[in-house]
């Protein structure tokens, strides 16, 4: 069950947080429920569920495309989430949000198309999931460096651990 979703300043990114029942035995959360999430104006069809772990100060990202929506969440550890919107028309562009997602809060980011993001893990290990509309198609995929000095996002460390990808993106012109 859904606690509470915030509309956030960014156009259609969502934080939601999850109900959690926490007894002597431990915790339970219910991750996802298409009927509670239609019943809140979230009515997008999920086709793929990715995970991906990384180690303390891992910085993944920050990927987009025109298509997909996402709904990330952290399944284990903690980790630093920045939105990004890349819609160039847009009265928000570049403009950013960060938010902090746990293990211990359970907090979802829903994230629209044509919004870029990426994480970087702070505790010492990290499982990050998310669910997306539309499957992968690498020739679709965007990439925006992640200290882009157009965008100027803040990141609570100055040296990631980033791949090759991420670490040769392109800056905005």
């Amino acid at each position: 069950m859904i606690v509470s979703i915030t509309n956030t300043e960014l156009e259609n990114v969502k934080l939601i947080k999850p109900s959690i029942f926490e007894d002597h035995r431990g915790t339970f959360v219910e991750i996802y429920n298409e009927d509670e999430y239609n019943k809140n104006g979230i009515n997008i069809r999920f086709v793929r569920d990715d995970i991906s772990t990384s180690s303390k100060h891992v910085l993944r990202g920050i990927h987009y495309d025109d298509c997909t929506w996402k709904l990330v969440q952290c399944m284990y550890g903690k980790f630093y989430l920045v939105v990004i919107d890349m819609r160039k028309n847009s009265p928000t562009y570049l403009k950013w949000i960060s938010f902090i997602l746990s293990s211990e809060n359970r907090y979802q980011v829903l994230i629209p198309p044509c919004f870029g993001n990426g994480h970087l893990v702070l505790s010492d290990y990290c499982i990050f999931h998310y669910k997306m509309s539309h499957y992968y198609q690498p020739q679709n995929e965007r990439v925006l460096r992640w200290d882009d000095p157009k965008a100027n996002i803040f990141w609570p460390i100055k040296n990631p651990i980033l791949s090759i990808k991420d670490s040769t993106a392109q800056i905005i012109e």
